[in-house]
């Protein structure tokens, strides 16, 4: 997470967002080969875009992200056990190298809440959605089907 942090902060800092793809791959990609080519790929479509792109971010917009990140990592304990409280099924799901949200986290997440289902993907950090989209997808659509209200 302290690097993912000190990307985060140095864009911050120096106004500019991501400055290079690199810090982008960094976060959200892990260092093997197959892990950077989806990163690759992810980038490719996102700057590929020239219709229907989204609005670009601002710098407060940025700001704001890389405040609520850095209070998140404040522990709160009563928060996690209001978690607890949770009836409904939740998926879980992340990278098994994510800097911003190590997968301990998500265990621990996942063993409070008493209807958790969690995945981890391996070969992946913060984008690992972007990395594993088809199998992402289909868990999240079996998680669905499987919690639809339709059983008992």
């Amino acid at each position: 997470m302290r690097r993912a942090l000190a990307v985060l902060r140095g864009a911050s800092r120096h106004g500019t967002g991501w400055t290079c793809s690199q810090g982008y791959l960094d976060v959200f990609f892990t260092p093997s080969p197959a892990s950077r080519k989806a990163g690759q790929e992810t980038l490719g479509r996102i700057y590929g875009r020239t219709t229907d792109t989204d609005r670009p971010t601002s710098w407060e917009t940025r700001q704001a992200q890389c405040d609520a990140v850095c209070e998140w990592g404040i522990p709160d304990h009563a928060a996690l056990q209001r978690v607890s409280a949770i009836t409904h099924p939740v998926f879980i799901a992340n990278g098994d190298s994510d800097p911003m949200i190590l997968p301990y986290f998500s265990y621990l997440l996942a063993g409070l809440i008493p209807q958790a289902r969690i995945k981890i993907y391996p070969d992946s950090a913060h984008g690992f959605f972007f990395q594993h989209a088809r199998e992402f997808a289909a868990d999240v659509g079996d998680f669905l089907c499987d919690n639809d209200g339709s059983t008992p």
